[in-house]
């Protein structure tokens, strides 16, 4: 009896198992034919976000439980009428959870079927398909088939599902397509003398049920908030302004943002995620920002964030200084130009000084005066001074000649006038003469103060007479035809040799060394022919 009571357990889980297997695939089936025309449905941006796998779900579904060749005392029991499947599961991380489930099957008054069992369940999340698997046990409630009354006992139940969390409500409403299991009831209802009220209910049955599941929270904490500072600029100088600006990461968008900014020197304004520093008055060095951001007081919802500065000290001006022309005479004056330049833009003035001489000017411009200054050099010292009080200096020199000495004016000789080429009239000028004479003329125009020595000569044929006139004939071309001042001529002989006159410019302060010349008495002599040449001339009268 014991064997065959075995043998006919194992058919039923047998019959129990093959019922499940074939109700779950037909199910998976058509679960993901939904789950496919629920992907289909979705924005192909993802209108919302990939899910995360829950921490709490709610499932409630539609179930049908049917006993497979469980009897007591030959009568079966038959299966019940539809009813509900009620879980809840909190999960411990991504895969393992704890469930409680409640299975409702009324028929009638001694005819149901009610489970409360709790149990670990397992999922392994795949995008927005959760399969899972879970055992669970507890108290079985069981009426049946015949006259016995609903009763406690204990029960088991192991099975698996399938859960497709559709792409809306922000990911918290999942479809179960399917929840498969196998229940194992176990139900004393004692004895009677009525055979058919008493004994003991061992109950295979397969349950199926389908439904909606409602996702609560994650289990995948939000990452930690993060902040990044900048600082803009990184180098300043006392008094440039510099601007913080906070870069967060990961802040929960439906969650206000407070800002928080310190610094180890400047005072800090704080304007929400930007901040600026009034670094006036800050010593050359380097200084720090922090900043903090805060959206709650649980871990990860804060973050901090450093940014630093240097502050410079000003540099102090550059100065290069000329001057043109670098060498004068004493009297003259030179131009002394300072070119400063401040690498911060600051504000110049400029100063000068000079070793010898006056020296004037403003600005970027002076005038060195060297009247009185001896000769030598006189070394320029160019001053530029910033708002701030920093200065630099640059020198330059300007040498100094000393005035020329006069050179003592001298006599030179002109050109000479020849009387050789025509015998018959020895001592007219002829237009070769004239030629020299022009020219004569010209230089006492552009020396006024000038004065003309005329000497002239004989041949050892002639007599000392023949000078005079040729001195007189030469005279007289330059009076008439050149509008000479006769008071600028002197006239004289000498006893050089020769058929010639001979034209000596003597400067004002000039001396004319006479030598064995003599001036003559033009009045005394007794002149014949010509005078010059009258076909270029003209008239030659006196």
């Amino acid at each position: 009896m014991r064997f065959s009571s075995l043998r006919n357990r194992v058919r039923q889980i047998r019959s129990a198992t093959r019922l499940t297997l074939k109700i779950a695939a037909s199910v998976t089936v058509i679960s993901m034919a939904l789950a496919v025309a629920g992907s289909a449905q979705a924005s192909p941006s993802g209108g919302t976000p990939p899910p995360d796998p829950s921490r709490f779900d709610l499932y409630g579904g539609y179930g049908y439980l049917r006993p497979v060749r469980s009897d007591i005392n030959n009568y079966f029991y038959r299966p019940f009428n539809p009813g509900i499947v009620l879980s809840a599961t909190g999960y411990l991380n991504r895969y393992l959870g704890l469930q409680a489930e409640g299975g409702l099957f009324p028929d009638d008054t001694n005819v149901c079927a009610y489970t409360a069992q709790a149990g670990p369940v397992f999922r392994y999340p795949k995008g927005r398909f959760v399969p899972f698997a879970h055992v669970l046990g507890g108290g079985a409630k069981v009426g049946g088939p015949v006259l016995q009354a609903c009763t406690w006992g204990w029960g088991v139940t192991g099975g698996l599902g399938l859960d497709y969390i559709l792409p809306v409500f922000n990911n918290h409403l999942a479809l179960r397509p399917f929840q498969v299991d196998l229940d194992y009831s176990h139900v004393d209802y004692g004895t009677s003398s009525v055979p058919q009220n008493g004994g003991i209910g061992k109950i295979i049955a397969g349950r199926y049920s389908a439904g909606f599941v409602l996702r609560f929270g994650a289990t995948t904490a939000p990452p930690s908030v993060q902040l990044g500072c900048t600082a803009q600029p990184v180098d300043v100088f006392p008094g440039d302004p510099l601007q913080i600006t906070a870069v967060p990461a990961n802040l929960n968008g439906k969650r206000s943002a407070t800002y928080t900014w310190t610094a180890t020197g400047g005072k800090v304004v704080p304007k929400g995620d930007t901040a600026t520093v009034n670094t006036a008055g800050l010593a050359a060095g380097d200084y720090t920002v922090n900043g903090h951001v805060s959206q709650g007081i649980r871990p990860g919802m804060g973050a901090d964030c450093a940014a630093g500065f240097r502050v410079h000290a000003y540099e102090p001006p550059t100065l290069s200084c000329s001057a043109s022309p670098t060498m004068v005479t004493s009297g003259q004056t030179s131009t002394i130009t300072a070119s400063g330049r401040s690498a911060q833009n600051r504000q110049l003035t400029y100063s000068y000084t000079a070793s010898s001489g006056q020296i004037s000017g403003s600005g970027s411009t002076a005038t060195l005066a060297t009247a009185g200054s001896s000769p030598g050099t006189v070394t320029v010292t160019c001053h530029v001074i910033d708002d701030l009080g920093h200065q630099a200096d640059a020198t330059t020199a300007v040498g100094i000649n000393a005035l020329p000495v006069p050179v003592a004016p001298s006599a030179r000789n002109l050109c000479s006038l020849s009387f050789e080429r025509d015998r018959k009239r020895p001592v007219r000028v002829d237009n070769e003469a004239k030629g020299c004479l022009d020219d004569i003329a010209l230089t006492l125009n552009r020396d006024s103060t000038a004065k003309l020595v005329i000497v002239g000569h004989h041949g050892p044929d002639e007599t000392p007479d023949a000078a005079a006139q040729r001195t007189l004939n030469v005279e007289q071309y330059l009076i008439n035809e050149k509008r000479v001042d006769p008071s600028r001529i002197e006239l004289r002989t000498g006893d050089t040799p020769g058929r010639s006159v001979d034209d000596t410019l003597v400067p004002a302060g000039a001396n004319f060394d006479s030598g064995s010349t003599a001036t003559f008495d033009g009045a005394s002599v007794k002149r014949r022919g010509q005078a010059y040449d009258k076909v270029r001339a003209g008239k030659t009268t006196r």
